[in-house]
């Protein structure tokens, strides 16, 4: 165990500025924005903040009917906080991993529990997993982004990502699925035989299948969050 006097302690865990620009990877752990007009966060993801910032959730119809309609059906996994303004804003998730993302004219899809940050100028749009929602508890919707700029992702632990073939397809488990490259559209398959192995319930039995060209990231925890019952 490591053991410090306060002055050592401050200096090994003070804050640092990188001059990395707008998102920075404090620490692993922790997501600093140097902020300087508008940026799109999870809610409930701010941990500390310096300087002239504003805080509001997004407003119900901030987005449109569509999206409103979609939130109803996914609960909170999805709720923005957008922050205003000018200073230092630190976000974290329960202490997931998080890595930076640069899109360029690009598309990705984010599981909607591990999208903690993006840039204004990204559009953003909930996607529905309706095939498997009968099947497995919450957590089951994705957010698809597109365009220019920044865009910050957790995971529990170290990502993976695996690339994606005509020939060779990736099969995930939906619950430790992080992210994939917007051109992929997976579809769900059922393995029967592990359900026979694992028990009616088990999540293994349900995959996902990724197939094209592309990537998939996943990690290695199955995060699974539970539905608010009506």
């Amino acid at each position: 165990m490591s053991r410090y006097s306060i002055g050592e302690f401050v200096s090994n865990t003070k804050q640092q500025d990188k001059g990395e620009g707008l998102f920075e990877i404090e620490t692993p752990r922790m997501l600093e924005i140097n902020l300087n007009g508008q940026v799109w966060s999870k809610a409930g993801a701010m941990v500390s903040y310096r300087g002239n910032i504003k805080f509001e959730r997004e407003g119900i119809l901030e987005h449109g009917l569509g999206k409103m309609f979609k939130k109803a059906l996914t609960g909170e996994g999805t709720s923005l906080m957008k922050a205003t303004g000018n200073g230092k804003l630190y976000l974290a998730d329960q202490g997931k991993k998080i890595s930076i993302l640069y899109l360029q004219n690009e598309s990705i899809f984010v599981n909607g529990n591990d999208l903690l940050a993006f840039e204004p100028s990204i559009s953003w749009d909930i996607k529905l997993m309706r095939r498997v929602a009968g099947m497995l508890s919450g957590g089951l919707f994705n957010v698809r982004l597109e365009g220019t700029g920044m865009v910050a992702i957790t995971s529990h632990y170290e990502p993976l990502t695996l690339l994606v073939s005509e020939d060779n397809p990736v099969y995930t488990d939906p619950n430790a699925t992080v992210a994939w490259s917007g051109n992929l559209q997976p579809d769900f398959v059922t393995d029967i035989s592990l359900k026979t192995f694992l028990g009616r319930g088990s999540g293994e039995s349900i995959q996902m299948k990724f197939s094209g060209e592309g990537f998939v990231v996943v990690q290695p925890f199955e995060e699974v969050y539970y539905a608010p019952q009506a």
